[in-house]
């Protein structure tokens, strides 16, 4: 389960809008726009099943009264969007949200999932984004949810054995059945998100909103080419693993080796993983962070998560949480302080991603371009 706390600037109206929200006039009801230009707010917590895990093998991280405790927290701190996907947990963590969710006004709270995935019983029709996979999955979600609508479903990546029109049709099918509001993606590379919008823009249907995307100070790479679709379709992005499972706390420090909690089980699982992860680059951008923090009594966490909020693209951050004080600390990357524009330079800077073919040779041409714009403006 994944909890979003989104803020929002009111006034602001626009004809796509995910739910509603109350800003004093009964005209204005956007609350989670897919509008890259509209700017939201700090983001939370991810709890899992202490003994489901998920389709990764991955352990779980927190049980049930935990998680509840850490829902509760998040809404009387003004949080109201929940983000799961049946998968997480094999439905353990669909179910924790439905199990608080059906205590609560529904109408409060934004619910997204996702679908895609096998859910563990190998039956060969029950993966993918077919219509046969998708139909019964929201409804196996709806019960776990204990709802009868989500507002945001997401396709939890892309599916090459089905044929795009069918599963675009099929989500549309559901938008007009009222059991899903909005329709995302996630972890899609920009060609396959370019033709998504293009043949659901041809066929009329209804269109894509988001873009569930990783992405941090050390992941950036979807700014190539998923992030730029996002810009110029207006889809809203929405970054998950913005700590790069806690690495960017700032508890691992150069020259060491991570044994604990999620960083721990997945570099004891692939050295690969130790090796792209725990390098210079990473821990450069750790004590630039550090620095940073160190101005505004701030931690590397609230530095990094306060930078992704800050990208022009960047609509709501995703962010997983297993204890209580993780989601205090979380909630200090939100309002009341920001980075200024040379300090977002410098962790630009130090975070800047490897630019391989054809990325690095566009921007070499393009120079030429950017240079005759600078001297017309000189003449």
């Amino acid at each position: 389960m994944v909890i979003c706390l989104v803020q929002y600037e009111p006034g602001i109206k626009d004809d796509h809008c995910l739910v509603q929200y109350e800003t004093g006039s009964k005209d204005e009801h956007c609350l989670v726009q897919y509008k890259p230009r509209i700017k939201y707010g700090h983001c939370l917590v991810q709890c899992e099943s202490d003994s489901n895990g998920d389709n990764s093998g991955r352990p779980g991280q927190c049980g049930e009264d935990l998680s509840h405790q850490i829902i509760k927290r998040f809404v009387e701190c003004g949080g109201n969007f929940f983000d799961t996907a049946d998968v997480y947990g094999l439905g353990a963590a669909e179910n924790i949200v439905g199990k608080w969710l059906e205590r609560q006004s529904r109408e409060k709270f934004i619910i997204a999932t996702k679908v895609r995935f096998n859910m563990g019983d190998n039956v060969a029709n029950n993966v993918g984004l077919s219509r046969k996979h998708i139909t019964s999955s929201i409804d196996a979600s709806l019960r776990r949810l204990r709802t009868d609508y989500v507002d945001l479903y997401q396709a939890h990546a892309f599916d090459d054995g089905t044929r795009l029109e069918e599963t675009l049709r099929t989500f549309d099918d559901l938008v007009r059945a009222g059991k899903v509001r909005y329709i995302g993606v996630s972890n899609f590379t920009g060609w396959q998100l370019q033709k998504l919008v293009d043949t659901s823009e041809r066929l009329g249907l209804n269109p894509i909103v988001s873009l569930q995307q990783q992405y941090s100070l050390l992941h950036r790479e979807s700014e190539f080419e998923p992030f730029q679709v996002c810009q110029t379709s207006g889809l809203g992005v929405l970054p998950w693993s913005p700590l790069n499972d806690g690495l960017l706390t700032g508890k691992v420090k150069r020259g060491q080796i991570p044994t604990e909690g999620r960083l721990g089980w997945s570099v004891a699982i692939t050295k690969a993983k130790a090796k792209s992860y725990l390098n210079d680059r990473t821990f450069d951008i750790i004590e630039t962070a550090e620095v940073i923090g160190h101005k505004y009594g701030r931690s590397v966490a609230q530095v990094a998560l306060r930078w992704l909020l800050q990208k022009e693209v960047v609509s709501s951050v995703i962010i997983g949480a297993r204890t209580l004080e993780q989601l205090e600390d979380n909630l200090g990357a939100g309002s009341g302080w920001t980075l200024s524009q040379e300090e977002m330079t410098v962790l630009d800077d130090v975070s800047t991603p490897p630019s391989h073919y054809p990325y690095d040779y566009l921007v070499q041409r393009n120079l030429d371009r950017q240079n005759r714009h600078i001297q017309s403006q000189h003449v």
